[in-house]
């Protein structure tokens, strides 16, 4: 196998790999195989730099960090949530779903418990992941992309072919678990630095470090 045929094939095992670990829980070989794997093609990358892409598995941490984050402009407003604490405000919503949505009286809602993350916008391009950015004022967000690179739950290249000719837009939170959470600040402690407040700040203030 020729070197460009090589490093193909060993992205597309190690995309593949990280689909079934980190977004089913269900991982098809070894940390050592998958680290194996890895390293091979960071040498053949190294040999033949002029076959390294953007979607590489190699290229998900920027090799400097930012003096400061550019502004970009969202191509639809990214909007967020209302929130209440009225009993009040509560019924009105009933009220103008009744009269505007639903006057023949046929509606139902579904509740759901809500992640408590940083809102953010992958943009893809043909199936490669292009630009992440948060949501800012709504209307613009900071370029966060090297740093939402290094989650590797968020795909570099999306596999499935329909993609592959089409420019599209994921939207969702960023969030740290509460057992991340308290490690982090475990560490903190033992190193004398100040403990973060909750999981939400720890998360936004990773997405916004300058050394990704």
């Amino acid at each position: 196998m020729d070197a460009k045929a090589e490093i193909e094939q060993l992205r597309k095992e190690i995309q593949e790999n990280d689909y079934y670990y980190y977004i089913m829980a269900q991982p098809k070989i070894s940390d050592y195989e998958y680290d194996q794997k890895l390293k091979r093609l960071e040498e053949l990358e190294s040999l033949y730099p002029q076959f390294i892409t953007v979607d590489s598995p190699t290229q998900r941490v920027s090799g400097y960090p930012v003096k400061e984050f550019l502004t970009v402009a969202h191509r639809i407003p990214m909007l967020s949530l209302a929130n209440t604490y009225s009993e009040d405000e509560l019924f009105d919503f009933d009220r103008r779903v009744r009269t505007n949505l639903a006057p023949e009286g046929k509606y139902e809602y579904v509740a759901e418990l809500k992640i408590d993350g940083v809102a953010v916008s992958l943009l893809y391009d043909k199936g490669i992941f292009v630009r992440g950015a948060t949501r800012g004022d709504g209307f613009n967000g900071d370029d966060i992309t090297n740093n939402l690179k290094t989650i590797r739950s968020i795909p570099l290249r999306i596999i499935n072919p329909k993609f592959s000719s089409t420019v599209f837009e994921v939207r969702g939170e960023v969030f740290m678990p509460f057992s991340s959470f308290e490690k982090l600040n475990k560490i903190r402690l033992k190193e004398n630095e100040p403990l973060f407040a909750n999981p939400r700040n720890s998360t936004a203030g990773s997405l916004k470090l300058q050394d990704a």
